[in-house]
């Protein structure tokens, strides 16, 4: 029997390859990338891993790093230190040394409105220093798979030697929007800061900087948007971190560097509409092979007359996402049997696994026996056992010739 086994089975082929469609969609930015957010893939790509400057955008690391090392409730003391640093003409939400807020007013103040005092603050109490902070981000990124990103300082402010990917800041918003305060604050449009020891009034509202959430943007509200994280600084262009969710289908996109349309519009939302509206026309996930299915019969070898034929069948559903512009044609999945399968072999039995490729993602399942295959007696044992049985009639049939001639004498 052979170690591996293909066969034909109906399934889904993908008539459109990975990245097949970057000619079909004009993106203005330098670098940008979409993702479906369960499987990973990447669904375009253009520049993706080329390091650029993240502006804003490096504030998903800080405020998922903030939400991990402190709690909501606890009371951050403005420093004059937090305050000095921040250049002119970049966003604040007009911090007053000595005012005391919570994380959770502070968090609100870095991912809404994108406020640099907020960050400074936050990493400041965290990190005890800008410094210690940008290690600890470093230091996170790594563990998250970042391996082209640089960060020294916790807001953007523009630095040479801050930098990141548009792959590596997927994976930050990725990791970040599975935590429900993250996910809870990026998604909101409007919060007001409390008054406090020092700012008495409670006219600090902080409104999004993110269009695609606004629903009064006519040119670029978009309605499955949930976050995460705009940037701007003039070295970084217009930068943008989406994520959406309609149906079940969740994708981010990232727009790294974009400029203005022909029209004057930002290309970092209209960029980010196009590969978002492209996704949700073009994808679906699908069930393509049901849980028990019969996938093949094969033969084992040393199996019985009646049991040696055995159907093998899948463990589990598998669900892929594909294009929905597809044909309904055959493939060849993989079966991969486990070395020296022999009878007997018990229904229900792992024998193996399949392996499907779909769109350049592969998906695995365990193969099972759908039947007992009963050991055939190997035909050499029954000639010893019917020569065993023969010799023992003729020692028997002599033994009791013998014994009749003792009697006659």
């Amino acid at each position: 029997m052979k170690f591996k086994i293909f066969f034909i089975t109906f399934i889904f082929i993908i008539s459109i390859q990975i990245y097949t469609f970057a000619t079909e969609i004009d993106i203005n930015a330098e670098s940008a990338l979409l993702v479906e957010v369960s499987t990973g893939q990447i669904l375009y790509e253009k520049n993706s891993k080329k390091q650029m400057y993240p502006a804003s955008t490096t504030k998903i690391l800080t405020g998922i790093l903030v939400i991990e090392n402190s709690n909501l409730s606890d009371m951050v003391t403005v420093s004059q230190t937090a305050l000095q640093n921040i250049p002119q003409g970049y966003v604040t939400c007009n911090l007053q040394v000595g005012e005391i807020l919570s994380v959770n007013d502070l968090l609100h103040a870095l991912l809404i409105p994108s406020a640099n005092d907020a960050a400074f603050v936050l990493a400041e109490y965290i990190g005890g220093s800008i410094n210690e902070f940008s290690n600890m981000m470093n230091s996170k990124a790594l563990e998250l798979g970042c391996t082209n990103t640089h960060f020294v300082n916790p807001n953007g402010i523009h630095n040479d030697n801050h930098y990141s990917t548009a792959y590596d800041l997927y994976l930050m918003a990725d990791y970040a929007m599975k935590n429900e305060t993250f996910k809870n604050i990026v998604c909101k449009t409007k919060y007001t800061l409390p008054s406090t020891n020092k700012y008495q009034s409670e006219d600090r509202v902080l409104t999004t900087t993110n269009e695609l959430l606004n629903k009064n943007s006519r040119n670029y509200y978009y309605e499955n948007a949930i976050g995460v994280k705009t940037g701007h600084t003039t070295q970084a262009g217009n930068c943008l971190v989406t994520k959406t969710s309609k149906n079940g289908l969740e994708f981010i996109s990232v727009i790294l560097n974009a400029g203005k349309t022909s029209n004057g519009l930002n290309s970092r939302y209209t960029d980010s509409k196009k590969l978002l509206e492209y996704a949700y026309n073009n994808y679906t996930f699908s069930n393509i092979v049901h849980k028990n299915s019969v996938i093949d019969t094969i033969e084992i070898d040393n199996g019985t007359k009646d049991t040696k034929h055995l159907e093998i069948i899948i463990d589990n559903d598998i669900i892929a996402l594909h294009n929905k512009n597809l044909n309904f044609s055959t493939i060849t999945p993989e079966i991969i049997l486990k070395e020296n399968l022999f009878a007997p072999i018990d229904k229900g039995s792992i024998i193996g696994q399949v392996k499907y490729n779909i769109d350049g993602t592969e998906y695995f399942a365990n193969v099972l026996a759908n039947s007992n295959v009963e050991k055939q007696i190997d035909a050499s044992i029954i000639l010893v056992v019917i020569g065993f049985i023969l010799l023992l009639l003729s020692y028997s049939i002599l033994k009791s010739k013998k014994k009749r001639k003792r009697k006659k004498k």
